[in-house]
Order: structure tokens, then sequence, then C-alpha cells
């Protein structure tokens, strides 16, 4: 075989997007893209704010000497001084620049933060419905995943948390607001989050870190606030990217946050710079370093995606589809109305809706509908799920 087996087995896990994709490809070649509705891929379809061009031709036309040179592996000092700042006006908490190490991406960040944490069958606990990736970035390092379900609304189940957590844990991966589900967790549920993980730490004579994935966080609807973890408990690292909120994907530009009175906060950035070098990022994209520095207050208008999700939302349910409301990020995730989430997306692809299944992502049953699509899509989409819900015998008749 050319390749590993335990490759072999994780391609097998996780090709779902990347399947719907392909399938969606092959549509719009027989049907056109107007014609197929494709909800698979988190692929922001907004442009950077008008900030991010205009440094960028500021930069062109004005380049430091020097600028693409090797740097520290932690990124440019001015880059990590703009974020630490920030995080201390939001927080009240003494964040330095040394606190920060720039990242290729939140994925690479938190490669490279399970690589620094993690020993030989250290565990990581994620909550259901997660991005599935976690299980291999876990597995990367010689961790072992260990999935607990959410409970109601998608909302973490502490008592099954805690029934969870072993002398092993090492951490647990929280991704609020959350793909696939867009739920946010509130300041009471992140508050004893963070005192269980003390509490059980602390009786355990261990650290149990919380790592908090927040490349959403500035995608929130209805006037929610995204708490930030770091209020929480000091033993906290964030891990996010300019993915989303600059929607700047293509770029790969993110970066990890310590909590300044994290323990050991030295050895921990040590390692963590180390990490960063030794995997072969080295360090985040220099061009894009110099660029966020200034973007720290910006962000992308999330007024059209809070547009399309009320426009989808209101739809399914009106259809008969139960759906909890995404209070953030661009995803939502229906319960699939026959039990086989894989038989729904099979059976969605005859109306040309593109969906991934649940099962991709942790939790059979439902399915994951990513909205960061032209709005046009989805107004021609609408009839199509109309013919789905009435062939499941979802929408009733009116009397």
């Amino acid at each position: 075989m050319a390749i590993s087996r335990k490759i072999t087995g994780f391609l097998s896990q996780a090709s779902w997007i990347r399947k719907m994709f392909e399938e969606g490809e092959r549509l719009r070649a027989i049907y056109g893209a107007d014609k197929v509705y494709d909800f698979t891929l988190g692929n922001p379809d907004v442009e950077p704010p008008a900030a991010f061009k205009e440094e960028l031709r500021k930069l062109a036309l004005n380049p430091i000497p020097g600028m693409h040179r090797y740097m520290s592996n932690a990124g440019y000092e001015e880059t990590r001084r703009a974020v630490a700042e920030v995080l201390a006006e939001k927080t009240g908490l003494p964040f330095k620049a040394h606190h920060i190490v720039m990242t290729v991406g939140a994925g690479g960040g938190l490669n490279v933060v399970l690589k620094t944490l993690l020993d030989e069958g250290s565990e990581v606990i994620v909550l259901t419905p997660y991005f599935v990736e976690y299980r291999f970035y876990v597995d990367n390092h010689g961790g072992i995943i260990k999935e607990v379900p959410t409970g109601s609304n998608f909302q973490p189940d502490l008592t099954a948390l805690e029934e969870a957590i072993t002398p092993r844990t090492k951490a647990v991966i929280i991704n609020s607001p959350n793909n696939p589900t867009g739920v946010v967790y509130g300041t009471d549920c992140l508050a004893a989050l963070g005192k269980l993980l003390d509490k059980k730490g602390q009786a355990m004579g261990t650290t149990i870190y919380l790592i908090s994935d927040e490349p959403y966080a500035k995608i929130v609807y209805d006037d929610i606030e995204v708490p930030s973890v770091f209020q929480f408990t000091r033993n906290s690292i964030v891990v996010t990217s300019h993915s989303k909120d600059l929607a700047l994907p293509g770029e790969r530009i993110g970066y990890i946050a310590v909590h300044p009175e994290i323990e050991e906060s030295d050895l921990l950035l040590e390692g963590l710079v180390f990490c960063n070098r030794t995997l072969g990022f080295v360090n985040a994209p220099a061009l894009m370093q110099r660029l966020v520095a200034r973007l720290q207050r910006e962000e992308v208008d999330i007024a059209g995606y809070q547009e399309k999700r009320d426009l989808l939302y209101n739809h399914l349910v009106s259809l008969g589809f139960e759906v909890v409301k995404p209070q953030g990020a661009f995803y939502m995730f229906p319960r699939s109305p026959i039990p086989d989430d894989l038989e729904f997306a099979k059976l969605a692809q005859k109306y040309n809706i593109l969906v991934v299944p649940g099962s991709g992502f942790g939790l059979p049953g439902y399915f994951r509908i990513s909205y960061c699509i032209s709005k046009q899509i989805i107004l021609n989409s609408l009839p199509a799920w109309e013919r789905l819900a009435r062939e499941l015998g979802l929408n009733k008749p009116v009397v």
C-alpha cells in the first residue's frame, strides 16, 4: 500500500466535505452554476474590508526595507504588540507582545499548541458536533481524542464533560461561535466550564488547559457578545485566524494568545515558539503580519451574513425542518428528517442541494449548511428545498 493504514482510515473519515464539493463540481458542469445549490464549504464570499486594501496599497507603494526576510519565530514585535493591545482592552488583563505567537492560520496554531502540550496518550476532550480536523490534529501529536456530547441547543453538557475527565486529560477544545452549529457559549456557560476545569485539575494535581478556537468570534448576530475565555480560567489559550473576520482564508494568517497568568507561562511560550519552528511553519507569512497589525479593529460587514441566515432559517423552519437558530459564524445544523443523515444528503442531491452529513462532524442524524454563499444562490434554492420537504412529508398543506 502506498500510504499508511492509519492515513487510509483517516481519509475515509475526513472526506465528506471534499466529496460533496466534488459532487457540486460535477452537477455544475451538467446543470449550470445557478441551478446547483452548494452549501458545503465554509469559504467566505465577502471581500476584505476597505482598510485591508488601503494598507496593502500603502505597503506595495512604500515597501519596508528587509520586509521579506526572516524574522523572530514568534512573529513581528509590532504585530504581536498590536494584537496584545486589543486583547488587553477587551479583557482588562495585562497582555503584552510576548504572550502572542503569530501562526499559519488557526489550523497551524492548534497544531503548535497541541505539539507543545501533549505527551503520548494525553487526552483531549472535544464537544460533539465538532470540526473534524481536531481529531487529526490531536493524533498528529500522539494524543487521544475523547468526544463528549452536548446538551440542548448544542450547549456544553458539564455533567458529561466532568465524567469524561481523567488524570490523562490535558485539554478541552471549544469552538464558539461553533462550526457546525453556529451556537455561542455565553458567560454563565464559560464561567461554569472554567470553574470545573480548575476544580478537576486541582483535585488530580494536573493542569487542564482550555483551548478556545475562535475564527468566528467577530461574526455574531442579534447583538450577542462572545465572552472571552480569558475571564474564566487562567489556564486558557486562544487560537484564531483572520480567515473569517477579515475574509482572508487563503492568506493563512492567525495567532496564539496565552493568558498572561497561565501556569509556567515562560516555559509554555518558549515551547510554542519552538514548535512553531520545528513543525515547519517557522513563522506566519511576513506580508500578512505587516498588514493585520494595522487591522486589529477592522472586520467584514456581517449584515449580509445575517440576512442570509434569516432568509434560509425562516424558510427551512416554515417547511418543517428542525433547526437551532445560529447565533454566529455562517453555518446551521438542522436535524435530518430521516435517521440516516447520509441517505438524507443523497436525497438532497436529487434536487441539486449539497449539504454535509452530520456524521462528518461526529454527530449523525444532522446535516451542516454553510450559507456564506451568494444570496442569489440561496434564493434560487428555496423551491428545491420545498420540493425536498414535500418528498419527505414535512410541509403539510394549509387547511
